[in-house]
């Protein structure tokens, strides 16, 4: 079987897919991967055959419409007034990308052309391709909490036209709904899903023995720099980390080198660098991080409760899906603006490290992602869509 996948988004989008594309191809398919040229270095890292049906990168299209219908990017506003507006208007720009790479893409199959087409949640093209072809179409949501029947709405506005080509006013529906998701975390009314167990794949560098190792004789808090957002400015850093270790706590902070600098002197019990999430978070009693769907699903997977600081639309629905499940809790300094942020994280940390329902709570969803079947399973599921369609 030729299976094809187009992966919309970021480097982390690749992460959280590679596992099935990886299950696919240990399962003897012909795999093709296609993305933007931006991400084609981390496409190559999967280690599997990668083209490239894009120039630009996913935020281009974010910001390439029409001033008075310009969506906010949802990677980075922090301060949308109207979430369901942003979220429409997501799907313009998304339905923008699709547009732009199609014509790639229609060349690409006539090429290669695939038995079935697997696309990411945000990969609108995914169906419109299949859709042509009259192959299987696959969806796989990456991710713990991401919105999809609000972006799309904007999308299928945007992709009227070309669906009215294919004969259709509505988005294909896919033949199989992946959603990584555990089931107690969807909310209601979410459409109906295949789920899959998650599988952390993050940037690896050389371990040492304290990454995969837990602390024995105290607790041990991580805290993420983020990627795309500051986590907090260097004085309340520095503040949290002091209130930390002067309660006992070992910190282990995942960060870049610049964000090492800004935090100046390692104090005694801190560890500051570039590490792998999934090796050194199950040695963690707590996570502290923004909410970054990748980090998130990581730090779920190992069964370890999470402060978050939610700083856009999609981290907000996932900091209020994890603390609604009593596996974390949220903070939101904006809230409150004569008090230090790195104060009040200090004091949101506290209490989770001191009340064991939080870890439990954690540990519970851990097991349930466990007990999903794995991207193998799944594979022979999509195997049977095609058997399906030529039998």
């Amino acid at each position: 079987m030729k299976i094809l996948f187009l992966i919309t988004g970021s480097h982390v989008t690749l992460s959280a897919v590679a596992p099935l594309v990886t299950a696919a191809q240990n399962a003897g398919h012909e795999i093709l991967l296609a993305t933007n040229e931006p991400l084609m270095e981390a496409a190559e890292a999967i280690g599997v055959p990668t083209v490239s049906v894009l120039p630009e990168t996913i935020r281009h299209f974010m910001t390439a419409g029409d001033p008075g219908d310009a969506p906010s990017d949802t990677a980075n506003d922090a301060n949308s007034q109207d979430s369901e507006a942003e979220l429409t208007t997501t799907g313009h720009g998304l339905a923008r990308m699709a547009l732009a790479e199609l014509d790639t893409l229609y060349r690409l199959a006539e090429d290669w052309p695939p038995d079935l087409v697997v696309g990411s949640s945000m990969s609108y093209a995914a169906g419109l391709l299949a859709t042509r072809l009259k192959v299987p179409y696959v969806r796989h949501a990456e991710y713990l909490a991401i919105p999809v029947t609000g972006i799309d709405h904007g999308a299928e506005e945007g992709l009227r036209p070309e669906l009215a080509r294919l004969g259709s006013a509505r988005l294909p529906e896919p033949d199989l709904f992946i959603d990584v998701c555990p089931p107690s975390l969807r909310p209601p009314g979410a459409p109906g899903a295949q789920p899959m167990r998650f599988i952390p794949r993050n940037p690896q560098r050389r371990l040492k023995s304290w990454m995969y190792t837990r602390p024995k004789d105290r607790p041990r808090v991580l805290i993420t720099s983020g990627t795309h957002f500051l986590m907090l400015p260097g004085d309340s850093l520095r503040l949290l980390v002091d209130r930390l270790t002067g309660a006992g706590a070992e910190v282990v902070i995942a960060a870049p080198e610049e964000v090492a600098q800004r935090l100046g002197a390692q104090p005694e019990g801190v560890r500051i660098g570039w590490l792998p999430l999934d090796a050194v978070t199950p040695t963690c009693d707590l996570a502290v991080t923004h909410g970054g769907a990748t980090t998130a699903m990581t730090i779920m997977a190992a069964g370890v409760p999470q402060l978050l600081m939610p700083p856009n639309t999609h981290t907000r629905l996932i900091a209020a899906a994890l603390t609604g499940s009593g596996a974390a809790l949220t903070v939101t300094p904006d809230d409150h603006p004569d008090e230090d942020p790195g104060e009040l994280v200090a004091a949101g940390c506290l209490e989770i490290l001191g009340t064991p329902g939080y870890a439990r709570r954690a540990r519970d969803l851990a097991d349930e992602i466990a007990g999903l079947p794995t991207p193998a399973e799944v594979v022979g599921m999509m195997e049977n869509l095609c058997s399906n369609r030529t039998s």
